[in-house]
């Protein structure tokens, strides 16, 4: 089996894995699975579930495309490139539950050639980041700490580079504040060869679900009522406003040719945005932006 093809059955099992957890974690929906093909070649699933007990919405897609010229969101770091032949095969997910007080939550996981099929370049790419409304301090360390344990069999440093990255990634510059409480974010991973790489890959393909899991059990019966679900629309606002404006992925996808409809299955079925909202001085609301919207060490002293 080549290289291509193993980081695909990886995923596509990641895939049906996150797909099945979710399942059982709501209780109630089922994921509506959409296959298909993309002009230019390859294609994908789609799965897309829906109005269900604890998510609003959640997608979770698997795709492998390839065609005879990069778009220019891939090559923006590899001028090299520019006009190479590709082969692209991911998994990207983003759940919107419906408690606000349950965090919505995005994660990618991508393996990218590029150029001579005698010679490919080849790299890894991914991560995965929580955007809590209303956030539970240990929650956001054991996310962290859920990050820094896929991390730390590759190097002590890793985590620290890939959560620092995270954090620059995702931040709204015209907002000048972070899309939530970071994770990890990582790409152009090959220096220590492809077995090692794929290794670190599925490190932390495998660690989402034990990361997340735990917290929408938690908090999935608090109690809510009108106010908190109205700042939690108004609040996905901002992702809507990151994945338009600055989502690599999303960028890709659309100069790719690839299905609308699954690129933009990530977005929330329902949002709100106020016009010059403020939070109350000292109200939950303004918690979130005072001690959480920036970047800092959530395990500098756990």
């Amino acid at each position: 089996m080549n290289e291509l093809e193993q980081v695909k059955d990886y995923l596509r099992s990641l895939q049906d894995r996150i797909v099945a957890e979710l399942e059982k974690l709501d209780g109630e929906a089922v994921f509506r699975r959409d296959s298909w093909q993309r002009p230019g070649g390859g294609g994908g699933l789609s799965c897309v579930l829906g109005d269900g007990a604890v998510f609003e919405k959640a997608g979770v897609g698997f795709s492998h495309v390839f065609g005879d010229k990069l778009p220019p969101s891939a090559t923006k770091g590899r001028p090299d490139l520019a006009g190479s032949g590709f082969q692209a095969v991911g998994v990207s997910l983003v759940i919107h539950p419906l408690n606000p007080y349950v965090p919505t939550t995005h994660a990618n996981f991508r393996f990218f050639t590029a150029g001579d099929d005698s010679d490919p370049v080849w790299w890894f790419g991914g991560g995965f980041d929580l955007t809590p409304y209303y956030p539970f301090e240990e929650d956001v360390i054991q996310w962290h700490q859920a990050a820094k344990a896929a991390c730390d069999p590759f190097g002590d440093d890793l985590y620290a580079r890939y959560k620092t990255w995270c954090d620059e990634y995702f931040f709204l510059k015209h907002r000048n504040e972070t899309r939530g409480v970071g994770g990890l974010f990582f790409d152009d991973v090959n220096e220590h060869g492809f077995e090692r790489s794929f290794e670190f890959l599925r490190s932390a393909g495998d660690s989402f679900l034990p990361a997340y899991t735990p917290i929408v059990r938690n908090r999935r019966n608090h109690p809510y009522g009108d106010r908190q679900r109205q700042f939690q629309l108004y609040r996905r606002g901002r992702y809507v406003e990151f994945n338009l404006i600055y989502d690599r992925g999303t960028i890709f996808g659309l100069q790719s040719g690839g299905r609308t409809e699954s690129i933009l299955m990530s977005l929330p079925p329902l949002v709100r945005w106020d016009y010059d909202w403020q939070p109350e001085t000292g109200s939950p609301e303004d918690t979130l932006y005072r001690d959480y919207l920036h970047p800092q060490d959530w395990l500098a002293t756990k």
